[in-house]
C-alpha cells in the first residue's frame, strides 16, 4: 500500500486569476460610465449602447473562464481578444471625432484585461501576441496616430510581455518547490525505513555472526554469511534507495492539492531508474560500493544492462582474480553520461588472454560487457597490468546513440 501525504498549498497563479477578475469587472464598470458621462460627444449612442451592453454581458458570463489556467482555453482567448478588437476599432463608428482627438476607445483599460489573460496563461510569448494585435487595432483606429497613441500602446505591450515573464519565473519556481517537495517526503520515508530495518533485520544478521563465530563448526559459516548479508543491507539503506515519488495536482476550491505518493517503481522500459538500487546487491564484505549521494537516473531498460555488465565484470574477479580478491565499485554520475568502474586487486590479465579466450570461445567480455555497452551506445575499456589487478570502465550516455564498434574480445 502506498503511503500517501497530503500537502495543501496555494497556487502562485492563483492571486493573479483573482486580480483579472476583479480588473474585467471593475474595467467593464469603467468603461459604461466613461460611456455615460460623454454621451453627448457620440454621433451614432446606438452603436456605443449596444457594444457596451454586449461587453457587460460577455464580462459576467465569462468569469468562471477567468479563475484558473484550466479554465481558460484558447478558444476563450481568441474570442476575447475579438470583442476587445471590435470595440477598438467600433469607436469611430460611434464616435466621428476619435481620430482626431486623442480620447479612450469604446472597451477603454478593459482591453488590457484580454491581453493579461494572455500573458498569464501562456507566458510573455503569448502576451507579445496579443498585444501586437491590440497596437495595430489601436493605430488603424487612431487614423493619424499621435505620439500619445504610441505612447499607450508601447505601455501595453511592454507591461503585458513583462507580467508574462513573470509568470514564466513563477511556474518554474513552482516546479522547484514540488521537486523539493518529493525529496522531502523521500527523504523521511528513507529514514523511516533505516530505523526499521536497524531495529529488526540488522540486529538479527548481526547476532547471528556473533553466535556463529561463537559456536564453531558449520555454525561460523553461517555467521560469516549472515556478516555478508549485514554489510549489503547497511549498504543498500545508507544508500537512499526508496521507491520514487510522485506529485499529483488538483485544483480544489482555488487550492492546489499535491498528493504525494511513495509507491513501487514504475514498470516498463522508459521509466526512469535509479542505478544505484541495481548495483547495490553487489556491495558485500569483499565487494565496495562508492556512489553519489543523489538517484543516478536512467531508462530502466539500461540501467538493467549497465548493472548486468557490472556483475559480469564482478563474475570475472571472482572467477579470475581468486576468492579472496578485493573489488571495488565506482559509480560517477555526469551530465551528459554515466560512469561505472569495477576495479580488483587481483593478479591481473596475462599478456594475450584475452584474444586466446576468444579463440576457445569464451566471450564473456567480449558478450557479457562490451556487447551490452555497444548495444546502449556506450562504451568498455578494460585496463590490466599483470600482478596489479584489473580495472573495467563502463560508460553510458544519457541520450542514446547508435554505436557502429565491433564487440571486443573475451577474457
Amino acid at each position: 500500500m502506498a503511503k500517501r501525504e497530503r500537502v495543501v498549498r496555494m497556487s502562485v497563479e492563483l492571486p493573479l486569476w483573482r486580480a483579472l477578475t476583479g480588473y474585467r469587472v471593475l474595467t467593464a464598470i469603467y468603461a459604461v460610465l466613461l460611456a455615460a458621462f460623454g454621451r453627448e460627444k457620440f454621433e451614432r449612442p446606438w452603436v456605443a449602447a449596444a457594444y457596451l451592453g454586449f461587453l457587460v454581458v460577455w464580462t459576467l458570463a465569462t468569469l468562471p473562464k477567468v479563475r484558473s489556467a484550466a479554465n481558460c482555453t484558447k478558444r476563450f482567448l481568441g474570442a476575447d481578444l475579438v470583442v476587445a478588437l471590435t470595440g477598438i476599432l467600433l469607436t469611430p463608428l460611434a464616435d466621428l471625432d476619435s481620430q482626431t482627438f486623442d480620447g479612450p476607445t469604446l472597451p477603454s483599460i478593459w482591453t488590457a484585461g484580454s491581453v493579461l489573460a494572455f500573458a498569464i496563461k501562456g507566458g510573455w510569448r503569448w502576451a507579445a501576441f496579443a498585444s501586437t494585435f491590440v497596437a495595430a487595432a489601436n493605430i488603424i483606429q487612431r487614423g493619424d496616430p499621435s505620439r500619445d497613441t504610441f505612447h499607450n500602446v508601447l505601455l501595453v505591450w511592454v507591461a503585458s510581455i513583462a507580467i508574462g515573464y513573470v509568470v514564466e519565473v513563477a511556474r518554474a519556481s513552482e516546479r522547484t518547490l514540488a521537486r523539493a517537495l518529493e525529496i522531502e517526503a523521500a527523504t523521511r520515508e528513507r529514514e523511516r525505513l533505516a530505523r526499521d530495518i536497524h531495529d529488526s533485520v540488522l540486529q538479527v544478521l548481526a547476532m547471528v555472526q556473533r553466535r556463529g563465530a561463537a559456536i564453531g563448526g558449520e555454525a561460523a559459516e553461517l555467521g560469516r554469511l549472515a556478516g555478508e548479508q549485514e554489510v549489503a543491507l547497511r549498504t543498500l539503506v545508507s544508500s537512499g534507495l526508496v521507491p520514487p515519488t510522485r506529485v499529483s495536482e488538483d485544483a480544489a476550491d482555488g487550492a492546489v492539492v499535491r498528493t504525494v505518493d511513495v509507491a513501487d517503481e514504475p514498470a516498463g522500459d522508459e521509466a526512469a531508474c535509479d542505478l544505484r538500487a541495481l548495483l547495490a546487491p553487489h556491495a558485500g564484505a569483499r565487494t565496495s560500493l562508492a556512489e553519489p549521494g543523489a538517484p543516478v537516473l536512467l531508462p530502466a531498460a539500461s540501467a538493467r544492462e549497465l548493472a548486468a555488465a557490472v556483475g559480469a565484470a564482478l563474475d570475472n574477479v571472482r572467477v579470475h582474480a581468486g576468492a579472496d580478491a578485493q573489488a571495488w565499485i565506482l559509480v560517477e554520475d555526469e551530465p551528459d553520461e554515466v560512469i561505472v568502474t569495477v576495479r580488483d586487486d587481483g593478479p591481473g590479465i596475462p599478456e594475450g588472454r584475452l584474444a586466446q579466450a576468444e579463440g576457445e570461445g569464451r566471450l564473456g567480455v567480449a558478450l557479457s560487457i562490451r556487447g551490452r555497452l555497444r548495444d546502449l551506445g556506450g562504451t568498455a575499456e578494460l585496463i590490466s597490468v599483470p600482478g596489479q589487478g584489473c580495472e573495467v570502465e563502463l560508460k553510458v550516455p544519457r541520450a542514446p546513440k547508435v554505436s557502429r564498434g565491433k564487440a571486443g574480445s573475451a577474457r
